[in-house]
């Protein structure tokens, strides 16, 4: 417990002397407000922005000819035609020499 206690100390020594180097800045300072004429500017402009957005027409679908090639599940494989006709299945036998 001595020990956290020292480390402690040594801690706020240590950060003491960057912290009173810190200057003191306030960066959002009150600047001058906005006159009446200024503030039906900004109104103005605003809502001409706005009836702006609202003329742009809707995106179109997509023309990407590859876009749906991942979307769908795997498909299943056909069966082969000979497991379907009921022919046995051909097999090798013998030696390389046949």
């Amino acid at each position: 417990m001595k020990l956290f206690r020292m480390a402690a100390v040594l801690l706020a020594v240590l950060a003491a002397p960057a912290y009173a180097q810190m200057p003191n800045l306030n960066l959002l300072q009150d600047g001058p407000g906005k006159t009446p004429e200024e503030k039906a500017a900004d109104a103005e402009r605003d809502k001409a922005y706005k009836e702006t957005l609202k003329k742009i027409p809707d995106a179109k679908a997509s023309n990407d000819p590859w876009g749906g090639m991942r979307s769908d599940p795997p498909k299943q494989a056909a069966p082969k035609a000979s497991a379907a006709t009921g022919a046995p299945k051909k097999t090798k036998t013998g030696t390389a020499a046949n």
